[in-house]
Formats: C-alpha cells, structure tokens, sequence
C-alpha cells in the first residue's frame, strides 16, 4: 500500500524501522509506528520456484510500508541486511530465540558486546524481540499461537464462555494487545530514552508475560476478591471467588452480560453501579408489555443478590427477545443505562464515520497521525497489503548500491530466483 502523506509533521517523522516479516503482532507494531510517521521497510523472504505458489495470507498490516526482499543466508544479502539496519532507529524481529543470532543478525551485532570494546554497527538502535513465550521459560523453544499464550498467562481460566469452558476473544489479547501494542509501547519508551543517554537497548516483549500485565486488574481480583467478603465480587454458595462465570465481569452477573433480540441481533447490558442499574430497570420495565410484569419483577435492592441472578438473567432473556434490536436501541437511547446494541464490523464502520480500516488513536491535536487512504469496504485483503519486495531496487539505491552491485546480489541470490532471472 503507499504512503499515504510523508511530508506531514508526525510524532515519528524521520525515525526508520526494520520489520522482519511476520504474522500478526509484529506487523501491528510496525503498523503502529507508521501510522504515527515513522518510514517502515519490511524485510521480506526473496520469492523462489518453491514460494510462488505457495499459501501465504496476505498482510493486511501493511499500511505506509515499503518492502525489501533479500536473503539473510546469502552472504551477500546479510551485508545488505546489516547495511539497512545500520542506518536504522528500530528494529523489530518476532522470530523464536536464537534465530537472530544464527543469522549472523543478533543484538550484540549492531549494540556491541558486554565489553566495552566490542563496538557495534549501530549503538543507537532500539532492538525489538517480539516472542510467543518467555525467552527464559520451559516452552521457549515450541511453537505456539495467541491462544496458547493466553492460556498460560492465566487469563483464560477467567474469560467468559460455558461454566465448563472459557471463551476466547478471537486473537486480539495476547498477539495484538499484548504483543504487537505492548512491544510498540516499549520502542517508544527506549526511544524516549534514548534521547538522553543517546544509546539504544533491546526491547523483549513476550506475550505470555505482556498478557498477564494488561491483565493486572483481572489477576488481581482473582487472587483477592475470597478474601475481600465485602466486595460484591464475593461468590455464592461458598465457591471460590476466584471461579470463573461467578461474578461481576466474567459472565456471572446477569447485568453485564449480552442478550439476543427477536431479530437474532444483540445486545449489551453493562449497568454495573446502583444508579446506572436503576436507569436501565425503569427503561427496561417501561418497554414491557403490562402481563409481562404480572408475576416476579427485579428491583433495585436486589442487584447484588446473587442467589436471584439466575431469575434475573431468564427474566432479561425472556424480556429482550419481545422485540428487535431496533427498538431496544430506541428504548435506551440517550439513557445513562449502560445499554448499547451490538454492532457488526459494517455497523461499526458506519457509525464512526470510517471504512473497514480503523483510523489511528488516540488523536493528537497537533501532531496527528497520518490519514488513511480510502478504501471501499467491499475492497480485498490485496487492497490492504504490500507485495513482497515491491521497494527492493529503490531501497538498494538509497543504501548507495550501484546498478552493477544490485545486478551481482541478483547474481549471489540474494534477492531471489526470480529478481535475479529479471535482473539478467
């Protein structure tokens, strides 16, 4: 996708990063720093006879990108990737450990070694790690995806789902808030360092350990709330207070929670305080029909019963889908009753005046971040993506590689079977 305004004042103009090419987290931190200015070029794996064909999904991460296909393994293409890197401010690489370093391409390379004397390539880099589990931990050396990470840290034993049975937020936990958010939150603050001590650092984020800090409040709770009777997180019957699906945020209490309409569309209910509550129920009550209410009716001392919450939620069931969606927005519309429909991506879109591609945030009033080229909803995932060492020729030229050069890395492999059959 090209850039859509360089030229602009943004927080990150002039900055460079290098992402190596990956899945989901590492491109979101590159998207991240992009977004907000900064020129970011992805190293790319060079195409080959074996990778033409082969399924790879596209990166829809790639806004105001550039892409450089070169070969690390090629000793020709290590020493354009050094050269790049070289003249780098941030460098992200999401591999497993130790690949780097077999590369020929790990932190001590450009930051220099423990000792003093061992200079390196490039001391002011800020050298992103983004890994699945911790770099020190028995599962380091496995594979594994955002819902195994979610799993360990703990947090998924406390989300919402069957009371068997946790539910999981599609990946958006552990690869996107934790890993691609948190890793750009840790370049930023190395940068802002750097500032100071003019030395660069390495940024290691993982997720598993990520997840468990944007987790702190949830973790918390869960370890204080059997010991805090006062709280109104305190479980029924004598269960632990920690158990999932007991109490107020994890799908236990019957107003924070999601009800289906007649339309099958849904709902939200999230009136956790009295007062809020209390908006809600007078809404709510109002829009039943009057034999609706001729038996058990909740009121507002009851909230917190949790003996009733069972009666509760059957009654809010019953009660939501008596109409649609529609005229349940209309019902609480502009009320302070926690009370919104649930909307599709479409929906959504609409309503924040956007198109399928969410606009940077937050909004900074005097140095904002880039604005996003339209793009029609109904647009594919090619719309979005960047074509693997589409930049290659005008990123070698801007490292100061001749067209004699460019055509002997051609010649070496180094930019790949089919680079090098256009090259010649």
């Amino acid at each position: 996708m090209a850039s859509s305004s360089n030229t602009a004042n943004h927080p990150l103009s002039g900055i460079r990063v290098v992402e190596f090419a990956g899945l989901a987290p590492g491109p979101f931190a590159g998207l991240i720093l992009a977004d907000w200015g900064a020129d970011v070029i992805r190293i790319d794996r060079p195409p080959s006879s074996s990778s033409v064909t082969a399924e790879v999904p596209p990166d829809v991460l790639a806004r105001d990108k550039r892409s450089i296909a070169v070969d690390p393994k090629v000793p020709s293409g290590l020493a354009v990737i050094k050269r790049l890197v070289s003249t780098a401010d941030v460098l992200i690489e999401p591999f497993r450990p130790g690949v780097m370093e077999r590369l020929g391409l790990g932190p001590e390379v450009f930051l220099g070694g423990k000792d003093s004397s061992e200079r390196g390539l490039n001391e002011k880099l800020v050298y992103a790690r983004l890994v699945g589990f911790s770099r020190t931990g028995s599962h380091k050396d496995i594979a594994g995806h955002d819902l195994n990470y979610l799993a360990l840290s703990g947090v998924l034993s406390l989300l919402p789902g069957r009371p068997d049975q946790p539910s999981f937020p599609l990946n958006l936990l552990a690869d996107f808030a934790g890993g691609g958010l948190m890793c750009a939150f840790g370049v930023l603050l190395a940068l802002y360092e750097r500032s100071r001590s003019s030395r660069g650092q390495v940024v290691d984020t993982d997720m598993v350990s990520a997840t468990r800090y944007i987790s702190s409040f949830a973790l918390i709770n869960s370890f204080t709330a059997s010991t805090t009777p006062s709280l109104p997180t305190q479980s029924v019957s004598g269960k632990d207070a920690s158990s999932r699906m007991q109490n107020l945020l994890d799908g236990g209490a019957p107003f924070y929670a999601i009800y289906t309409c007649t339309d099958g569309k849904c709902f939200s209910v999230a009136c956790l305080e009295p007062r809020f509550y209390k908006v809600f129920l007078e809404a709510f009550l109002a829009a039943l029909p009057s034999e609706y209410k001729s038996e058990w009716v909740p009121t507002l001392v009851r909230q917190h019963r949790r003996e009733e919450w069972s009666r509760l939620r059957e009654f809010l069931e019953r009660g939501f889908r008596l109409y649609d969606r529609a005229h349940w927005t209309k019902v609480f519309q502009g009320k302070d009753a926690c009370a919104v429909p649930v909307l599709t991506p479409h929906e959504a879109s609409i309503l924040m005046e956007s198109d399928a591609s969410p606009p940077p945030h937050p909004r900074l009033t005097r140095t904002p971040a880039k604005s996003l080229p339209a793009i029609p909803a109904t647009a594919t995932a090619a719309r979005y993506s960047l074509q693997p060492g589409a930049d290659t020729e005008v990123i070698l030229n801007e490292l100061g590689y001749s067209d004699k050069e460019q055509e002997l890395l051609a010649r070496d492999g180094a930019l790949g079977r089919l680079h090098c059959s256009a090259k010649l």
